[in-house]
């Protein structure tokens, strides 16, 4: 039996890189999941579904409001209720690093919307949902950057410590709906999109690597035990919390 036998799940972000890893461990442990993406989830979806798990996918926008209402209305229409959200959609792997001071308000903009309001977005569509069965897992992903303070990134930093303050904040409005919230905030991860990059982020990835207890490569099978952790219920009497899962180079 897996953990996570019939629970339906919601992975944003997740037609590749750590989202993909995400919707697939949800499902090897029984979960039915909704992939989706701004880019088209079908691969991952089939290769959930070869697997022998329960899977749908929608390509969809999390900084529009209708497109989250829409992928709750499909995810409750195919499986008949919401149980998880993971708010993996963000901004990161395309982004350069300088100065603050040459970020434009596009730039600034363009990550808080994607980083911010897109979990803000997906959460208002989804809670309502989990309301109706006393119970949900709302797991955002915030990052190891916000322990750190790391420079030159500053629109993306900003934007998850923002999340943090999201999850804390959450987590009491919703409790006494049997919703919890928690975060996850993965250190430098070698992603599709971070390896693609990693000539470029040769600094980010020796400094990473040089303050880690495991100094190796974080890569995304190294998130699915605090992701299975958060979403079945050996986490239900924790809510509030954001778990750094770095390899040990920051400790709070």
């Amino acid at each position: 039996m897996g953990s996570l036998n019939d629970r339906v799940a919601i992975v944003t972000g997740a037609a590749q890189g750590i989202g993909a890893t995400y919707a697939k461990a949800l499902a090897a442990e029984g979960a039915k999941v909704m992939v989706t993406d701004i880019l088209d989830p079908a691969k991952v979806v089939g290769e959930i579904k070869q697997a022998g798990g329960a899977a749908i996918g929608r390509i969809a926008d999390v900084t529009k409001k209708a497109d989250n209402d829409a992928m709750v209305a499909d995810t409750v229409k195919a499986f008949g209720k919401l149980d998880i959200l993971v708010t993996n959609a963000a901004i990161f792997s395309v982004l350069g690093r300088g100065s603050f001071m040459d970020l434009t308000t596009a730039d600034w903009d363009k990550v808080l919307d994607a980083n911010v309001k897109g979990p803000f977005l997906s959460v208002r569509a989804a809670v309502p949902e989990m309301k109706k069965n006393k119970y949900g897992k709302i797991v955002n992903i915030s990052s190891s950057t916000v322990f750190m303070g790391v420079p030159y990134l500053l629109h993306y930093v900003t934007s998850k410590g923002s999340v943090d303050a999201f999850t804390r904040a959450l987590a009491r409005e919703v409790g006494d709906d049997g919703i919890r919230v928690n975060a996850i905030a993965p250190g430098l991860t070698m992603s599709e999109g971070v390896a693609a990059k990693r000539d470029q982020l040769k600094f980010n990835i020796e400094m990473n690597q040089k303050i880690r207890v495991f100094k190796r490569d974080q890569v995304p099978q190294d998130l699915v035990g605090a992701l299975l952790f958060l979403c079945s219920s050996d986490s239900d009497f924790l809510t509030g919390q954001t778990l750094v899962v770095d390899g040990g180079a920051h400790m709070h």
